[in-house]
């Protein structure tokens, strides 16, 4: 969004602003998204959120955006997923607290979930407990999906899959 960033960890402002906070030390800078007399957190996932997917060489393929941070979720997080048409991830995974919801929001898709495949289309809310393994694929004209997980559980919940869903 035009903001230059120092050299290090992605993490690291979020996590220097958290403690700032904590402390009482830091004031948020205002700006559209904010709203702290109001009390509410507003940002587009689509404008506001940066997409996670190039930092793991899915750029192209798939646009992950994870706005827990952007919006300042305390008990969940939400994100937007994007998968290219007939796109499969090359992985599952599973959590070891949370719980997920995933709603198709456009396209079409098919989820895996333990040994059952599920057929999504859109507005369909699919509800994954934590120690189900998923994974997900887009149907002929792509996948838009938002998903929900709570409680927040922050870094090293989710366990990985690799090569879990294989034809």
């Amino acid at each position: 969004m035009g903001k230059l960033r120092a050299a290090g960890p992605r993490w690291l402002p979020a996590l220097l602003e958290k403690l700032l906070h904590l402390r009482g030390l830091y004031h948020h800078p205002v700006d559209d998204r904010r709203h702290e007399l109001a009390g509410y957190t507003k940002v587009n996932l689509k404008e506001d959120v940066e997409d996670q997917a190039p930092n793991f060489g899915l750029g192209g393929k798939i646009e992950a955006r994870m706005a827990r941070v952007p919006l300042e979720l305390e008990h969940s997080g939400v994100s937007y997923q994007r998968l290219a048409p007939n796109f499969r991830l090359p992985f599952g995974h599973t959590h070891k607290t949370q719980e997920e919801v995933y709603i198709l929001i456009s396209g079409s898709g098919r989820a895996k979930l333990g040994d059952e495949i599920v057929e999504l289309k859109p507005f369909d809310a699919l509800r994954v407990p934590k120690d189900t393994p998923r994974g997900f694929e887009a149907g002929p004209e792509g996948a838009e999906m938002i998903a929900v997980g709570a409680p927040h559980t922050g870094p090293g919940d989710a366990e990985m899959v690799q090569d879990w869903w294989m034809d």
